[in-house]
């Protein structure tokens, strides 16, 4: 069937401010489609709250509506616009719920808006847990014993029949919220309560416990006649009791036997057939008993998920993109392969790599919380390694993490108590991995590893190996080791500083004995079809064999570091910034090239840069490729700090670093520098002073005077800043501060009590500077910028404070020769303008400023960064009408026993955008009327 050509114009519903549970893989998803359908003629209209996203962005879609995710605003769009069809599968469980919504009110039938890519009958039978057990049955598949139960009597009678260990699943919640294992009687009270209050609808499943069980899903694409075809096998790491979205995964299966495999393939087919005619993607989840191989449904969501993201980046096949066409009435064999272009989209991709994901989670900033993981989603991000191995994959994706771990093992950092490795194989936690390396070499034996752990012989076999592997190097210096164990070491990932810690040499020993022995990174085209056909898009991995696929053009070329993977402190903001500045390097005619490692995001999209090495953005991996492409420059400013202290090596190995130098980049970093600069420039900053050891910081604290802001260098999203009030908290935080981050400049600072902030972000070309916005904070000093409400523009700083704002930040981006973009923050008391800090990069307020005024801004930056334009070159026209509110977003309900207390340290993870025509408005109102409640230290 071809298209469906009475739709002209589909109204797109995002997922909201990032949460844990759904984050930015719903804005990738969001992205893809609205381009997709555009590349139809479509006119696309948008509705999200986040102005973090490249999917709010002009780029995006024709019609952009920063909205709250609620009817009203979808009755305001459907009075303004003429919408023929809305695509609800995009937006995670957000835009599902309120697409479900809308329909019951009426809605779409009112505005006649068909309801497209999905069916609700077939969401209804997979969110209503009864319906999906009922229907299973009904086709004859397995489900767990269970019984769902709608109040709290009927919960006991369910669990008193079904018998212990249990477990509860919560209908209509997202990343397996109020869910949760129960072993023994006396805690299931407790967990049926959380469970019922947690639905929605008051309702929960209680079913038999299969803990322990092999756990994996299967990504699946149908089209209009019903064509499935399978996009990936996924297999997870962790067995069952682990949330997907908290378990290392794998793809391709790696320990499924052909035979299981192709029983589960017919049974999603069954189950995706089963559940109702629609045309789109589906991730379907399985437990295989370890035991007999028998095969358990768990759950089916048929619409595009969070492992929809990582498939599509796994395999090269655009899920999101292709269930868009789908959805508008297209069938798979009228569609293209989107890497070929020659073969049809009606295929299923073979890969000839092996992916691994592994999430990135925050503990550190929930004191208090539970760091177990279970059946409720924890983690705030995630990375993805491909290797031609298993084992190069998983150093891949450990390299990723921004963890301070060179990979896994060999760095000097393994815990060697018996006691606490055990605890960790049996409770899974985020560092279970590490620990099953640790348990391997401290000779726990393999059964024991096994019988505690439950993870899959072959996966335990392979970390095994590693441990060997590494006995093996010891043995060895640098110039003993023979060349085919050092070939081989590089081939399971490792990388040149890990071999160096094992050799007890120098990283740039190693690099340089490798390369002299010709053993050298190659990259691999990331094809869809094992090699079979010739792919066509330049989507690339390294790994050390004898073939080169990427070749290297003569053209001018700028790489942009990413921001890797999603972190408090660090979002989807950044990669907003990489795709623009991406973008603008292409307008100035430069070839692109995008390093990323993050499966979630835009910026590893396949088609977004001219070239895309999907690596970590970790220095061994960067320097292989800009030896390689030899690109004129490097642009730091915009992944975060991810991107930014990898400036220093660049800088010191000769590549350019594109903007403001290193030297600026760095002393803006470096708290002492920096305030000897304001110091010089007469600029007002309060009392200050840089201590390296707990004895000098009483000394200086009894000069500056309490309250004190302890401040360490190098950090991101306030980490492990604090405010403390007396010496003995003082000392305490100096010392656990310096065992973490050992020759931490940290900056002492009296903190203003009873100050306000305000923030201002600017564009420096060397010479002129032009502030594109400057917000006020709502709550007082001492709540990080990311954690508060911010107005833009200010609403009341009065003239004589904002002309002092303008007057130092336009001093501090001169001082510090600013190229691109600043961003700088300010302390206000009795009228006077204090600075606190200036990161001479992307800030998190850039694009919220962009979305708030409608202006380019990144793009401008980067084009002023590459010394195409100066600031006198554009002609700014911000739209100015009322005010917008940065709205912080917080997932405090995944750690119930932390306090919601706000101090120096983010904790926020998205943020939502809120307009309002003038200060009178209730929302502004209420917001400012409890700005003071949860200031803490």
């Amino acid at each position: 069937m071809p298209k469906d050509n009475n739709i002209k114009s589909v109204l797109i519903i995002g997922s909201g401010p990032i949460i844990i549970g759904q984050a930015c893989e719903f804005d990738y998803s969001g992205s893809q489609a609205s381009r997709s359908l555009r590349e139809e003629g479509i006119e696309v209209t948008l509705i999200n709250s986040n102005p973090a996203t490249i999917m709010t962005d002009p780029v995006t879609a024709d019609n952009i509506y920063l909205l709250p995710l609620e009817k009203k605003c979808i009755i305001q769009i459907l009075k303004k616009h003429k919408i023929d069809a809305v695509l609800p599968t995009m937006g995670g469980q957000t835009a599902l719920n309120l697409a479900i919504d809308c329909d019951k009110a009426g809605i779409w039938e009112k505005f006649n808006v068909k309801i497209i890519g999905v069916d609700i009958n077939a969401i209804e039978t997979t969110e209503n847990r009864e319906k999906f057990r009922l229907k299973m049955h009904e086709l004859g598949i397995d489900v767990c014993k269970g019984e769902t139960a709608t109040s709290f009597l009927q919960g006991k009678e369910i669990a008193q029949e079904i018998g212990f260990p249990l477990v509860i699943r919560p209908s209509y919640t997202l990343g397996g919220t109020g869910g949760g294992f129960v072993e023994k009687p006396e805690y299931f009270e407790k967990a049926l309560n959380s469970g019922l209050h947690a639905s929605p609808i008051h309702e929960v499943l209680v079913e038999r416990s299969i803990l322990g069980w092999k756990e994996y899903e299967v990504e699946l694409i149908r089209d209009n006649n019903g064509n499935v075809i399978i996009i990936c096998s996924i297999e997870n790491f962790d067995p069952m009791g682990v949330h997907t979205g908290d378990s290392i995964t794998v793809a391709p299966a790696m320990t499924l036997p052909d035979t299981v495999y192709q029983e589960m393939r017919n049974l999603a087919i069954k189950m995706i057939n089963g559940i109702g005619q629609f045309a789109g993607g589906c991730n379907v989840q399985f437990a295989v008993n370890p035991e007999d191989d028998s095969i358990i449904a768990i759950e089916i969501n048929p619409r595009v998920s969070r492992s929809s993201a990582l498939a599509s980046k796994a395999t090269g096949y655009p899920i999101a993109k292709i269930a868009a066409k789908l959805a508008i009435g297209y069938n798979l064999d009228e569609l293209n392969n989107q890497i070929t272009k020659t073969t049809s989209a009606y295929f299923e991709p073979a890969l000839d790599y092996v992916i691994v994901k592994i999430p990135r989670w925050n503990f550190d900033k929930f004191k208090g919380s539970d760091r177990h993981l279970g059946l409720q989603m924890k983690s705030v991000g995630e990375v993805m390694g491909i290797g031609r191995n298993f084992q190069e994959a998983l150093q891949k994706a450990c390299q990723s993490l921004e963890i301070k771990r060179n990979g896994l093992g060999a760095d000097g950092k393994e815990v060697r108590d018996q006691e606490q490795i055990v605890d960790s194989l049996k409770n899974p936690s985020w560092n279970r991995l590490f620990h099953i390396y640790d348990a391997f070499k401290l000779g726990i034996p393999f059964s024991t590893i096994q019988d505690l752990s439950k993870i899959d012989k072959w996966f335990l076999n392979q970390i095994e190996e590693l441990v060997v592997l590494e006995a093996e190097i010891e043995k060895f210096t640098l110039d003993t080791i023979p060349t085919d164990l050092l070939r081989v070491a590089k081939e399971k990932g490792y990388a040149d500083r890990q071999i160096a810690h094992l050799l007890k040499a120098l990283e740039s020993e190693v690099y340089q004995k490798r390369i002299d022995l010709g053993i050298k990174r190659v990259y691999k085209l990331v094809d869809t079809c094992a090699a079979e056909f010739e792919a066509k898009t330049p989507y690339y991995y390294s790994s050390f064999e004898e073939e080169n696929e990427s070749i290297a053009t003569d053209k001018q070329k700028i790489v942009v570091l990413g921001s890797g993977p999603n972190r408090i402190g660090q979002g989807i903001e950044f990669d907003y910034c990489c795709v623009h500045g991406v973008l603008a390097a292409r307008e100035c005619g430069y070839e692109t090239i995008m390093i990323n490692c993050n499966p979630e995001t835009v910026s590893t999209d396949f088609d977004v840069a001219d070239k895309l090495y999907f690596e970590p953005v970790f220095w061994e991996h960067i320097y292989d490729i800009i030896m390689h492409e030899k690109p004129i420059g490097v642009i730091v400013q915009l992944g975060g700090q991810t991107a930014l202290k990898l400036a220093e090596k660049l800088h010191r190995y000769g590549i350019k670093v594109i903007g403001t130098s290193f030297e600026a980049l760095d002393l803006a970093e470096d708290r002492g520098s920096f305030s000897d600069l304001l110091k010089a420039n007469d600029i007002p900053y309060p009392k200050y002073g840089v201590i390296e050891d707990a004895d000098t910081a009483i000394s200086l604290s009894r000069k500056l005077g309490f309250p004190l802001l302890v401040r360490p260098s190098y950090v991101l999203g306030g980490q492990s800043m604090k405010i403390v009030i007396n010496e003995k908290e003082l000392e305490s935080h100096v010392v656990n501060l310096l065992k973490d981050i050992p020759g931490n400049k940290v900056l002492l600072d009296h903190f203003l009590e009873g100050a306000y902030e305000a923030e201002a972000d600017a564009i420096c070309d060397g010479e002129d500077i032009y502030i594109i916005g400057i917000m006020q904070h709502i709550e007082p000093a001492g709540i990080h910028s990311g954690d508060s409400y911010a107005v833009l523009p200010p609403y009341n700083l009065g003239d004589f404070v904002i002309q002092q704002i303008e007057k130092y930040t336009k001093k501090i981006a001169l001082a510090l020769k600013t190229v691109g973009l600043i961003n700088i923050q300010f302390a206000i008391k009795d009228d006077r303008v204090y600075i606190i800090e200036a990161n001479p990069r992307a800030s998190r307020t850039v694009p919220f400023i962009c979305k708030a005024y409608k202006e380019p801004y990144v793009n401008f930056a980067t084009k002023v960064m590459l010394g195409e334009k100066k600031i006198k070159d554009f002609d700014f026209k911000p739209t100015k009408n009322g005010y917008a509110i940065k709205v912080p977003v917080f997932s405090f309900n995944k750690f119930p026993n932390v306090n919601k207390e706000l101090g120096p340290e983010m904790k926020s993870t998205g943020e939502a955008i809120y307009f309002i025509e003038d200060l009178m408005d209730d929302y502004f109102l209420n917001v400012y009327s409890e700005r003071n409640l949860y200031l803490s230290k």
